[in-house]
């Protein structure tokens, strides 16, 4: 009777133990499984409680508004992404609070294969920008990116990577080089200048993928006592004023570098100036 009751004793302490390792093993399983978003979530509110307290002041990150809420975006007719009306980049430095002056697609190849969008955002607000109403399009064009902080915001319609839109970014500096010389405004000791601004943006690019509607923003600084500088957003900066200058000035060449951009950027600026 007493083995009987030893053996039945072992046999429950058993059972007991193994219903608990099954509880914890589901629980830790359950934990393991949390959506990945959450976890994202938990770690993007550390970091802006971080970075708010390292600044000293209240950082202001761009989001999408709920759907539905299209008041302060604009989609791009031609792909539906949406560009906030007004841009605030988180920085030590403080920046103005850009405005979007248009956009559009840009498209390769006869197939018209669309790349990616692009938003054209101006410091319209900066007191210095003395523009008689009168300019032409190209004129206020070519002012304010020549006088105030400007950024161009590109979301591409498709996963892609980092490589592959500094290689476009690249030939378009290349274009604008060639241009420049045949009009007489780069001097030769003027591009030998250049070429050492221009190694390091192209190793500022890694080779790793960019995710679709994923934003690069790449602003140009104001002018000023330095010489100004081209900031890739979380990648790096170069400073030179023909480079940083010109990579703006060379999505509006002609019908620029996205048509439809270069066309609602001039439509809105119809009427800007004093």
């Amino acid at each position: 009777m007493l083995a009987a009751t030893h053996t039945r004793a072992v046999a429950w302490l058993a059972n007991s133990c193994r219903s608990r390792t099954a509880v914890t093993r589901a629980l830790h399983t359950h934990s393991r499984s949390q959506p990945r978003q959450a976890r994202r979530l938990f770690w993007y509110s550390a970091l802006a409680v971080t970075a708010a307290t390292a600044f000293g002041s209240t950082v202001r990150l761009d989001a999408p508004p709920p759907d539905g809420d299209s008041q302060d975006t604009e989609l791009d007719p031609a792909t539906s992404i949406a560009f906030p009306k007004t841009l605030h980049i988180p920085s030590k430095t403080p920046l103005p609070e850009f405005s979007l002056v248009g956009l559009g697609v840009r498209t390769v190849s006869f197939l018209g294969i669309k790349v990616y969008s692009v938003g054209f955002y101006a410091d319209l607000a900066n007191p210095s920008l003395n523009i008689p109403k009168s300019a032409s399009p190209d004129e206020k064009i070519d002012y304010i990116v020549r006088n105030t902080a400007c950024v161009l915001r590109i979301m591409p319609t498709r996963s892609t990577s980092y490589s592959h839109l500094r290689d476009g970014f690249v030939r378009a500096l290349q274009a604008r080089m060639v241009l420049c010389k045949q009009r007489g405004s780069l001097p030769a000791d003027e591009e030998l200048g250049i070429l050492s601004p221009l190694r390091k943006f192209k190793s500022m690019f890694p080779n790793t993928p960019l995710a679709k509607h994923s934003p690069l923003e790449i602003l140009l600084t104001a002018p000023g006592a330095q010489p100004r500088s081209l900031i890739v957003r979380d990648l790096g900066s170069v400073q030179s004023d023909w480079l940083a200058t010109e990579f703006v000035l060379a999505y509006f060449e002609g019908n620029g570098i996205s048509p439809p951009l270069k066309k609602t950027v001039a439509e809105r600026l119809a009427d800007f100036g004093q």
